[in-house]
């Protein structure tokens, strides 16, 4: 493979995202398909995924060229490395940290803030102030704004949960250990409101709760990592926030950021109509 090809998911999903304005209609098809189901282009067949996707088998090809590979093959082979990567354990993510000797700890504290530094210097430069703006509108006018996260994500819905709270603004964090969270959507309306979190490779609930809320015309805002996201199709107002990582282990700086930012906004604007 030509070394200046990506040769990780990460970074072709960069790439995809830094050409996606260039991509025409099918390949855009293909692009959203395969980040959003990199599991089934790592195992499957050109014909399967090309009828999973809804594009004839050779805009798979044409995918793969557009981005510099020389055919499916070689750019299938970067979504079933990202198996490979998965299955790495965190002792194994410790070795690979620790190299050749013994890693010392401040070493470890100052790479997490390096990669948290990057990533808010990231989301600082790209953060549009419209998108902000209308994000807060949204979420001031809701009666009970709904929180929808799970995995690394739920941490950062969890203390929005909190603050909204301390700040006497109602809210439902949508987590239910009696299997509820369906029922517990099903009261959303309208003069509600959604912000849902989630990043590849993303969570199914989320992803399909938020598409159930937008089905009831509730509005979605959106914080996630790419514009082929599936959250982006159910949101009215969506964030895209890149975190980078220290040795595999992805921080959330950016994101707390983001969400804090919101919290304290919609509380600020409700404070001065209230």
């Amino acid at each position: 493979m030509n070394p200046r090809l990506p040769q990780d998911f990460e970074s072709l999903r960069n790439l995809v995202i830094e050409r996606r304005d260039d991509l025409p209609k099918r390949l855009a098809q293909i692009a959203a398909y395969a980040l959003d189901n990199p599991d089934e282009v790592a195992f499957g067949t050109a014909a399967s995924i090309a009828t999973s996707a809804g594009v004839q088998p050779s805009t798979l090809i044409r995918f793969a060229q557009f981005l510099g590979f020389d055919g499916f093959t070689s750019l299938q082979s970067v979504f079933r490395e990202r198996l490979r990567e998965r299955t790495v354990s965190y002792e194994d993510r410790l070795k690979v940290l620790r190299g050749d000797s013994a890693i010392k700890n401040r070493s470890i504290f100052d790479g997490f803030v390096e990669a948290g530094s990057r990533s808010l210097d990231a989301v600082a430069r790209s953060l549009d102030e419209g998108l902000l703006d209308q994000a807060v509108d949204v979420l001031c006018k809701a009666e009970t704004i709904h929180l929808l996260a799970r995995r690394r994500s739920y941490s950062v819905a969890s203390y929005m949960a909190y603050a909204l709270g301390k700040l006497k603004i109602r809210n439902v964090l949508v987590e239910s250990s009696a299997g509820l969270d369906p029922e517990i959507i099903s009261f959303a309306t309208p003069r509600d409101a959604v912000v849902a979190i989630s990043f590849s490779p993303y969570a199914s609930p989320t992803v399909d709760y938020a598409r159930l809320m937008a089905e009831q015309n509730v509005p979605v805002v959106a914080i996630t990592d790419s514009a082929f996201s599936p959250l982006v199709q159910s949101a009215k107002v969506w964030f895209e926030v890149a975190e980078a990582d220290c040795a595999g282990f992805r921080s959330i700086s950016a994101t707390m950021a983001l969400a804090m930012t919101l919290v304290v906004a919609v509380a600020e604007r409700r404070s001065k109509t209230s």
